[in-house]
């Protein structure tokens, strides 16, 4: 098992465009770049926010994994409320509650990707496990 960590932010988001320090710049950039929006990517954004606030927050290591674990459950638990006090077909067809549901899967995207940090998980070690994952599902029945 590979133990590589992400790319450092700094290098993969300014590789990106992300050194354009003007927010309009960004908005447009991000509006051009999400068709090839890469887990290499997220985890890249990520590292960055995790850089931004490591004087506010917990330090990504392995030690951090179970409590980002934790939090994303409690997204999770969000993302459940919003189907249950709303229902299945609202979630798909108001857009406001459409917008609340993706932003807090959003939420969970990236305490996912945290745990992925804190374990030095890339890309192509969790590409080969979902991979295999997937092969193996398809011959289960």
């Amino acid at each position: 098992m590979s133990t590589k960590k992400a790319p450092p932010a700094g290098d993969h988001l300014q590789s990106l465009g992300w050194a354009i320090q003007d927010e309009n710049s960004k908005s447009k950039f991000m509006e051009e770049t999400m068709g090839d929006f890469t887990i290499e990517d997220m985890l890249a954004i990520q590292q960055a926010l995790q850089e931004k606030y490591k004087d506010k927050w917990e330090p990504i290591g392995p030690e951090a994994g179970k409590h980002k674990l934790l939090w994303m459950l409690g997204e999770v638990g969000e993302v459940i409320d919003i189907i249950k006090k709303n229902g299945d077909q609202k979630a798909v067809e108001d857009a406001e509650v459409r917008q609340h549901l993706v932003e807090e899967m959003a939420d969970v995207l990236m305490y996912y990707n945290d745990v992925l940090l804190c374990y030095g998980i890339n890309e192509q070690e969790l590409k080969e496990a979902y991979t295999a994952k997937f092969k193996k599902n398809m011959t289960r029945w």
